[in-house]
């Protein structure tokens, strides 16, 4: 993945990446910090964009659903300006995951949260997700060849 990024950025990027999409939501907030906080004005959004996203899923884990629903918004509103593409990641396709999740965590309720904190492990896990929570995708951000053409 070519990213115009210095080198121990592009590798802290490409690790943090590595730990979202393995589910270690708390590894992944650290890791990509250091970047967030040294990146251009213009960039910063894009960063803090998927330390949201995150952040709210160790919200969910946590069954913290108001952290969650919050973090998720923010998230979602950070990262829209860099559709369809950039550094090499496949934001439309993280929007359009994170835009199902939200709305599975405002219509399902606090009151629940503990059922969308069970679908997000069992789907990340690759196992079969209760029945009420099949639609919901799991979280992977595609990166690199996988992601589609960049913006930047």
């Amino acid at each position: 993945m070519s990213l115009d990024l210095p080198p121990t950025d592009a590798h802290q990027f490409q690790l943090g990446l590595q730990q979202f999409n393995q589910g270690d939501y708390y590894a992944c907030h650290d890791t990509l910090e250091a970047i967030w906080m040294t990146a251009s004005t213009v960039e910063k959004p894009f960063f803090q964009g998927i330390l949201q996203l995150a952040v709210a899923l160790y919200h969910l884990g946590n069954h913290n659903w108001r952290g969650t629903a919050i973090l998720l918004g923010e998230g979602i509103r950070r990262l829209e300006p860099f559709e369809p593409s950039y550094h090499g990641v496949d934001v439309t396709d993280l929007l359009d995951c994170a835009d199902a999740w939200l709305d599975a965590v405002q219509q399902l309720g606090a009151e629940q949260v503990s059922l969308l904190a069970a679908a997000l492990t069992q789907i990340q896990q690759k196992q079969a997700a209760p029945a009420e929570m099949v639609t919901l995708p799991r979280w992977q951000i595609q990166y690199g060849e996988d992601a589609r053409e960049t913006t930047n």
